[in-house]
């Protein structure tokens, strides 16, 4: 009985992870070129019961964390050494193989959906809590998978010795954060019905306490 669970389980296991080479590209798609419609739809995939949430897409951490593995994978793929894993100077002596530095990878990517979610409850004049939090950080996480695929994926190839190969790096990347802010630029104007300028001052707000957080991050991890 317990051989014939652990085959169900491993049925399920293997649909869902193969599903994701389908569902991965259409998110992705949806996020890059259709990003306010996806991630208004997090609020009738909330309304849904739990098994039938995120039908024909990849559900948002997990998109997150896709992203972030499949930029993790170019990097190795271009012969790149996490930086991290290299050294052995204050807190990076926890991260000593790929699946611990994509961990921490995810972890740092995802402050930047949580602050903004954060500062996006505050600012509608919601009590911050883990139930008021949740529903946006979820709606965060879709253009912050891009913007970190974006962001990563940039530094990676920006980091060749070829010329051309490093200026198209250089010029994803920077691209990637314009977009990640314009974004949540018109997010913001459109769930709080602000001015667009009131809105980028609050996603400056929001992606500076990301960024702290990240230095925060890089500084115990290379000390």
């Amino acid at each position: 009985m317990d051989f014939m669970k652990w085959l169900n389980s491993l049925d399920e296991l293997l649909y869902e992870v193969m599903s994701w080479l389908l569902f991965f590209p259409i998110t992705l798609w949806r996020a890059v070129f259709r990003p306010i419609g996806i991630m208004t739809e997090i609020d009738s995939e909330a309304a849904l019961p739990e098994d039938e949430q995120y039908a024909s897409v990849v559900s948002p951490p997990l998109f997150l964390a896709l992203a972030l593995l499949l930029s993790h994978t170019v990097s190795t793929a271009l012969g790149q050494t996490d930086a991290i894993i290299a050294s052995h100077h204050g807190l990076a002596d926890l991260v000593n193989d790929n699946a611990s530095a994509l961990v921490l990878r995810v972890v740092v990517f995802a402050a930047f959906p949580l602050f903004l979610a954060a500062r996006l409850v505050r600012r509608s004049k919601t009590k911050l809590d883990r139930g008021s939090l949740r529903q946006p950080f979820y709606e965060q996480c879709y253009p912050a998978a891009v913007f970190a695929l974006g962001v990563s994926v940039g530094v990676s190839v920006g980091l060749d010795h070829h010329q051309t190969a490093s200026t198209v790096g250089h010029t994803l990347a920077v691209l990637s954060i314009v977009n990640f802010w314009f974004v949540e630029t018109r997010w913001f104007a459109k769930t709080l019905g602000v001015s667009y300028l009131r809105a980028a001052g609050d996603v400056i707000v929001g992606l500076l306490e990301g960024a702290l957080f990240l230095f925060c991050v890089g500084y115990f991890f290379t000390r």
